[in-house]
């Protein structure tokens, strides 16, 4: 049971805090915990996990640390925030890779047992850390963390190492009371982890929680607690959901709508992998999970899936779709239902594993050989992927054609509250299975008239035999063919196809008014940073709105008609000029002005505004 409150309390509409240590002090853990709990108080809220790309970096170095960010708040969050207003430092490495991330007159709690000579030399800093002057710019609580979680698990028979894996919860016990959360969620969450196999680990890390929370009860360095009320949230069931988690349960209620087995054949790749590991977790609701041997067996046991009838899923970051090129190519040539989850990270080539960037548009839109359109989808927020999985899931099935939907490392790790929808209330999805005729020989490439889309044919089916394959096919028929004049046909109809698709998504919406000076535009896991920045612009009395494109390939039928009615397009995105580049090949009446990034990090509010700034 949480203790009382001994000391007077502030009220804010939202604040950010980030945890930071190294990679094995359980940062992520920490964060997460925090999260739940702010979640179940009602706060709206925004992560922001920040995962080191080394396996294991030595220990004490600026290369192994890992931090967690997050913005909670009583009004609506987009980001998980600019910069902390408290920043946790398990370390003097975590100091120094993440005061950058700080705004001048936040709360730093430190472990001021890790900040020794040693400790404060392997991170690279020449001499005492907190004696430079730049640090009298924050307000400094030096936090005895090691010596007192030892002394609060001194009785629980663990050894030192196992001991000293419970300071990330003393950690999150101080933080706890310095945000009036409760701390009996967290218990509980150390029960059911560990409570049947391990009740010792339990019991230390609830007693170290505990210290922690009683340490702010008592220490002089924290005047006052801070208090973040409820945000103002539709009624509904809520949860907790990361990206990558939200795209699985998209992919699952699709598969529970149509009726169909759920087949995932991917390669484990960072930051895709944990959509493997959910739906794996879901045998009993007809999902199939395969971890092929490579890419290339991933991507071919899903089209095999597909041609069975049932829906084909794999997924990969940049340079797995790379290796997939192929196959992606095999199913947009016979036909067949595909959905290709890219969670993109930096590149090129093996890149920046554990960073977000946006620089895989290209590659999804032409990274294929020969003329081999598909449909491209891009998700904005971490909730949002599980719609936009879903509408990946029926576009596939219901155009016959290969579906890449991009999200991206921060997407995939980020998390926010999601309403569960109501599954009855999902757009139906609608599968175009082929009919044997009695005397009459099935065309497996005849078409419907308006979608262009050919018709599934199940393998099995009596009336239904037919060929498929990579090789150019026959109108009609599906033979194969080298005539010149069919050749081009079945090309035309294939990109024509898919230009239909249009048809079929909804029209771009604009946040703000439809027509003005500035049009800022963005597509995907940008949003967040993009909508806060205009709308506190707007706020201020500015002339801007903004666009945010989830429908890629093909553009939204309103497209031309959105970007005509401002006299300037800003082109917003984590590359160098991908979309604003497609968007001067297909609308070139217009002209676009960029903003660019490719550091491997999420856009800040305070840079977008100052670049929007720059233009209005």
């Amino acid at each position: 049971m949480t203790p009382t409150q001994n000391k007077p309390s502030a009220t804010l509409e939202k604040v950010v805090i980030r945890f930071a240590g190294d990679s094995g002090d359980g940062m992520q853990f920490t964060g997460s915990q925090f999260a739940f709990t702010s979640a179940l108080v009602g706060n709206d809220l925004a992560t922001f996990p920040d995962f080191p790309a080394e396996i294991r970096a030595p220990k004490g170095t600026t290369g192994g640390v890992s931090g967690f960010q997050i913005q909670i708040g009583t009004v609506e969050i987009y980001t998980p925030g600019d910069a902390a207003d408290v920043l946790v430092a398990m370390n003097p490495a975590a100091l120094k890779s993440n005061l950058k991330f700080v705004k001048p007159g936040a709360n730093l709690i430190i472990d001021i047992d890790a900040f020794d000579k040693r400790g404060a030399k392997k991170a690279g800093y020449e001499g005492d850390p907190l004696e430079n002057p730049k640090m009298e710019a924050y307000h400094i609580i030096q936090a005895p963390i090691t010596s007192l979680t030892k002394k609060a698990v001194a009785d629980s028979g663990l050894d030192t190492k196992s001991q000293m894996q419970c300071r990330n919860m003393f950690a999150l016990g101080l933080v706890y009371w310095l945000f009036e959360r409760s701390v009996d969620q967290t218990i509980k969450e150390l029960n059911q982890k560990f409570g049947k196999k391990a009740p010792a680990v339990a019991q230390a890390n609830t007693d170290a929680l505990m210290a922690g929370y009683n340490f702010g009860l008592t220490v002089e360095a924290l005047p006052s607690t801070y208090k973040v009320p409820p945000a103002k949230k539709a009624s509904g069931t809520y949860r907790h959901i990361s990206g990558n988690v939200a795209t699985a349960w998209g992919l699952m209620a699709a598969r529970e709508k149509i009726g169909n087995i759920l087949f995932y054949g991917s390669y484990p790749i960072t930051p895709a992998s944990d959509i493997l590991h959910e739906l794996s977790k879901h045998k009993h609701l007809d999902v199939i999970t395969l971890q092929a041997e490579d890419e290339i067996a991933a991507v071919c046991s899903a089209i095999g899936a597909s041609y069975a009838g049932q829906i084909g899923v794999t997924a990969s970051s940049g340079p797995g779709i790379a290796l997939k090129g192929e196959a992606i190519g095999l199913a947009m040539m016979a036909e067949l239902p595909l959905v290709i989850l890219n969670v993109q990270r930096g590149g090129p080539s093996t890149g920046l594993p554990t960073k977000t960037e946006q620089s895989d548009l290209n590659l999804a839109i032409k990274g294929r050989n020969g003329e081999s359109p598909i449909i491209v989808l891009s998700a904005s927020t971490p909730s949002q992927c599980f719609e936009m999985a879903y509408r990946a899931v029926k576009l596939a099935v219901e155009h016959m054609t290969p579906v890449m939907l991009l999200t991206d490392g921060y997407l995939a790790n980020g998390s926010e509250p999601w309403k569960i929808p109501d599954l009855g209330a999902l757009p139906p999805i609608q599968q175009p299975l082929a009919v044997a005729k009695e005397g009459e020989t099935f065309l497996p490439y005849l078409r419907d008239p308006e979608k262009l889309s050919r018709f599934m044919a199940v393998p099995g089916t009596p009336g239904l035999e037919h060929r498929i394959g990579g090789l150019e096919k026959q109108d009609q028929t599906g033979n194969v063919s080298y005539d010149p004049a069919n050749h081009e046909f079945m090309v035309k109809i294939r990109a024509e196809k898919i230009a239909r698709v249009a048809n079929y998504v909804p029209e771009q919406a604009i946040f703000g008014p439809k027509e003005g000076e500035l049009l800022v535009v963005g597509w995907g896991g940008t949003f967040g940073a993009l909508r806060t920045a205009v709308k506190e612009l707007r706020d201020e009395g500015h002339n801007v709105s903004l666009a945010q494109f989830n429908y890629l390939s093909p553009l939204p039928k309103n497209t031309a008609e959105v970007l005509g009615n401002f006299k300037h397009r800003l082109v917003c995105e984590l590359n160098l000029g991908q979309f604003a580049n497609y968007l001067r090949e297909q609308f070139p009446q217009y002209t676009y002005e960029q903003y660019n990034k490719v550091q491997g990090l999420p856009f800040t509010i305070q840079e977008i505004k100052e670049e929007i700034l720059k233009h209005v």
